[in-house]
């Protein structure tokens, strides 16, 4: 059977199910809302959430750093022996050179996380102090007031 058979079918399939899926709505069901304690599905993330996730990416960069390397050494090594008389020996220095890549990005990725969401929690807060500094709540509170009563 071609790709285009299989496609008809499932084209076909689809509108005769057509009913059964609605992409455009929220479902009515319990799904949807983080665990159902949430109303219309609002995406709330508390500082402790962010943390959490910093300090999984913070953690895994640790250990990456110290683990990613160990085989590394006796790879490159085993494959530089082998490379005079066996065909593997050239694939192994390949393959830990390729592993070594892999490590780092993987490193990287970590570090950004962990390094933008520190920044992200610290950026929030210099916002919320210069924000409860900077403005009297009251004046703005009797400015909505005002602005109401026209």
């Amino acid at each position: 059977m071609s790709f285009d058979d299989d496609w008809a079918g499932i084209k076909t399939a689809a509108q005769e199910n057509q009913t059964a899926m609605r992409l455009n709505q929220l479902d009515g069901g319990g799904g949807g809302g983080g665990g159902g304690s949430q109303q219309g599905g609002s995406l709330r993330v508390e500082q402790s959430d962010l943390a959490a996730v910093g300090d999984a990416a913070f953690s895994l960069h640790q250990r990456l750093d110290t683990d990613g390397d160990h085989a590394k050494t006796s790879t490159q090594a085993a494959g530089t022996a082998m490379k005079q008389d066996f065909a593997l020996g050239p694939a192994l220095t390949t393959v830990a050179e390729k592993w070594n890549e892999q490590v780092n990005t993987l490193l990287d990725a970590c570090g950004h996380i962990s390094n933008h969401l520190e920044y992200s929690k610290k950026t929030h807060a210099d916002d919320e102090y210069w924000i409860a500094t900077r403005f009297k709540f009251e004046q703005l509170d009797a400015g909505f007031e005002e602005r109401a009563q026209h």
